[in-house]
């Protein structure tokens, strides 16, 4: 098993990246907003904690568009793990070019609670 970790950079591509995982077959996913140091660096106010008390939607909107969507899945073996690379990069683009994203793999030792959809019920 592995543990797959994305960050989205543009996240006007996030329904896309989700479905595309979702067509490869990932059957969860789990999506952070999050930030690294160099946006946080280039824009200051990346992490917002300055909201005003009664933000507008509009203050929200801005808030939320500042940062990124951190994506992470546990997929079974190295063909999932080709799969997903695949569909991300079909989105996305080429990640070793600037302003794509960042993916890891780590492999898993063990892992508890996982729910695995299955056909019963259907």
């Amino acid at each position: 098993m592995y543990l797959i970790l994305f960050v989205l950079d543009d996240t006007k591509c996030l329904e896309d990246v989700l479905q595309a995982w979702e067509e490869c077959g990932v059957n969860g996913i789990t999506i952070l907003p999050s930030t690294g140091l160099a946006k946080l660096r280039q824009r200051k106010s990346a992490l917002r904690e300055n909201l005003p008390l009664m933000p507008s939607l509009q203050d929200i909107i801005r808030h939320a568009e500042q940062m990124n969507r951190t994506l992470f899945t546990i997929v079974e073996d190295d063909k999932m793990v080709d799969a997903v690379v695949h569909a991300t990069q079909s989105v996305v683009g080429d990640l070793n070019e600037p302003n794509t994203g960042v993916m890891a793999v780590l492999p898993l030792a063990r892992a508890y609670g996982l729910h695995r959809k299955t056909n019963a019920g259907l």
